[in-house]
């Protein structure tokens, strides 16, 4: 849950207190990093029925399919997933500022479909902004999605022109739903240069919950060389709760700012309900979430994570335009890095990311 930078000093109703020993600095943005990280490239996401999920996001979002293919038995594609002969179909949607992709693996056909809980364990869902004229909720209900958030309507947190919902899509991946109203923003005092890209929807977000943020956040200031720019405490928050579909939730938050404005990484431990651990060991091709950080240089990226004693799924290979590689965050999370192959690839973040 998550607004540009602007608002990032608003406390959403929330208590503010401290969240362990990370260190925070409220100026620091990907674009401090020393890596070679330059953001967040795609969201993935890993699905039993490709035209299902396909038709429900094209519909809602209305983003550009820029390309689908069919891959067999590729041997980079192997290397590159960890497994063995794989067969998968993969739909690539072009949002304003990152693309959304969604893949249907043909090992998947016969696993049995859950909901996402609010509270995890996991990465637990992306974010759809959109302005309040062109309400990102109303287009996903139309689509068909389920609601997390019971009512009729998105919840306003704090009177100061956003509001928040969760879903869920066809196979219980639950996603995030924030609309803007630049009137309400505008007379608060905050920054509408978004209403200048005049776009209907963008996404915004990486979000996890985990049973230890410390542990977590910790590990992914190592991995992108910057500090997390906020954290929070959110204590029996009566409208977080509508929003989650929790009751009396206790949680631990914070979060990375992956460029100026719309782009984040959010963490959320819950203390009540829960997080529970994470006792498998998720591959890269399970069904669910995933994401991957663009840099321009894998090979050295690769070494470092090595030498982080990360734990790699594969060394970098030539896939789909990309040179990409997979690896798990210490709660097992799944996410990759991406080189783009052509200089001026019009999937790198260079060609498609919005202003700032």
């Amino acid at each position: 849950m998550h607004f540009f930078k602007s608002l990032a000093a608003i406390s959403l109703s929330m208590s503010i207190s401290s969240v362990g020993a990370i260190e925070i600095d409220e100026t620091a943005t990907i674009k401090d990093t020393k890596t070679t990280i330059m953001g967040i490239n795609h969201i993935g996401l890993s699905v039993k029925n490709l035209d299902q999920a396909l038709a429900f996001y094209q519909q809602a979002t209305g983003f550009e399919l820029v390309k689908r293919e069919k891959v067999y038995a590729n041997s980079h594609s192997d290397a590159l997933y960890g497994g063995d002969s794989l067969e998968y179909e993969v739909a690539t949607l072009k949002a304003p500022n990152m693309l959304f992709e969604l893949t249907e693996f043909a090992i998947n056909k016969n696993v049995r479909l859950s909901d996402m809980p609010a509270q995890g364990p996991g990465m637990t869902h992306t974010c759809f902004q959109s302005p309040v004229s062109e309400s990102g909720y109303d287009k996903f209900v139309a689509a068909g999605a389920r609601l997390v958030t019971p009512g009729n309507t998105p919840v306003d947190l704090g009177g100061y022109g956003v509001t928040y919902a969760y879903g869920y899509d066809p196979e219980g991946n639950m996603f995030e739903m924030e609309q803007l109203d630049g009137e309400i923003l505008a007379r608060a005092g905050y920054d509408n240069a978004w209403q200048e890209w005049d776009q209907p929807m963008w996404m915004t977000q990486v979000a996890f919950a985990t049973p230890d943020i410390e542990k977590l956040m910790s590990f992914y200031q190592v991995v992108l060389g910057i500090k997390p720019y906020r954290k929070a405490e959110i204590v029996k928050n009566p409208k977080i709760d509508r929003i989650t579909g929790l009751t009396d939730s206790d949680v631990l938050a914070g979060w990375f700012k992956m460029n100026e404005q719309s782009k984040m990484m959010e963490f959320w431990q819950f203390k009540t309900p829960k997080t529970a651990v994470f006792t498998g060991k998720r591959k890269a091709s399970d069904l669910g979430y995933s994401y991957s950080l663009e840099v321009t240089d894998i090979q050295k990226e690769y070494q470092r994570l090595m030498s982080l004693g990360v734990d790699l799924i594969s060394a970098p290979q030539q896939v789909g335009g990309f040179w990409q590689m997979y690896a798990r965050d210490v709660d097992g999370n799944i996410f990759s890095l991406r080189q783009v192959i052509e200089s001026n690839s019009n999937y790198s973040i260079v060609s498609f990311e919005l202003p700032g």
